[in-house]
């Protein structure tokens, strides 16, 4: 018969078998970035400070302002306005007064990111707004999804549908950035001097600052979605 183990001995086994275990186990990974957001653009902070210093460093930056530059007209240390910037201080009243006559807006345009509205542009089914674009004549629809409020981008939606008798037009150019996700139908699209067949499920993003548009209608009546965002002036 196997001896009867004192309490002490029955202690001792058990945290000999814990450490082992812990040895054992795989160190837990840091979960990877974008996973909390699903995307891998930062999150937004709500924090008073940090809002403010990115908005001094967005004015700042917009004057083409050294920070050097900055903290001298402003009256402050170069390390003050760094604090500042990185949100790791609450600047008082008289500071956020120095920097708007520095930077030459009011005291509230620090406050803008914190207290805006968030933009949100719901459109019920077939209720876009109906556009005239260049190639509208040639039988492209052009139906705004949503639009932009604010900011400093301009992002505009389209759902683009070209009808059984549409034309071919390969003259769009503008300022940004475009990307089209084909829903149907299927077309040869021209980008600068490259072609791309499309077909449901394709896309394409490009610089829309090239001559662009369709270049040969394979499948009618087709739609895509085309998505154009560039600087607002």
């Amino acid at each position: 018969m196997a001896s009867r183990l004192t309490s002490k001995e029955l202690r001792a086994r058990t945290q000999t078998r814990k450490k082992a275990a812990s040895r054992s186990e795989p160190a837990r990974q840091p979960a990877p970035a974008g996973s909390v957001t699903g995307s891998n653009a930062p999150s937004t902070d709500l924090n008073l400070e940090a809002s403010i210093g990115r908005r001094v460093r967005a004015l700042r930056q917009r004057l083409q302002l050294t920070a050097t530059d900055l903290a001298a007209q402003a009256g402050l240390s170069p390390g003050m306005l760094s604090k500042i910037e990185n949100g790791g201080t609450s600047p008082s009243l008289s500071t956020l007064r120095a920097l708007a006559e520095a930077l030459h807006v009011p005291m509230t345009s620090f406050f803008a990111d914190f207290e805006e509205r968030r933009d949100c542009s719901f459109v019920p089914a077939g209720q876009g707004v109906r556009i005239e674009r260049r190639g509208t004549k040639a039988g492209h629809h052009y139906e705004l999804l949503g639009h932009s409020l604010a900011g400093d981008i301009v992002v505009e939606p389209y759902l683009i549908r070209l009808s059984a008798d549409a034309s071919t037009y390969t003259q769009f150019q503008h300022d940004g950035m475009e990307f089209i996700y084909m829903l149907s139908g299927k077309v040869i699209y021209r980008h600068a001097d490259k072609l791309y067949p499309l077909a449901p499920g394709d896309s394409l993003f490009f610089d829309a600052g090239a001559l662009h548009g369709p270049e040969e209608l394979i499948t009618t009546p087709m739609t895509y979605l085309s998505i154009i965002v560039y600087p607002r002036q």
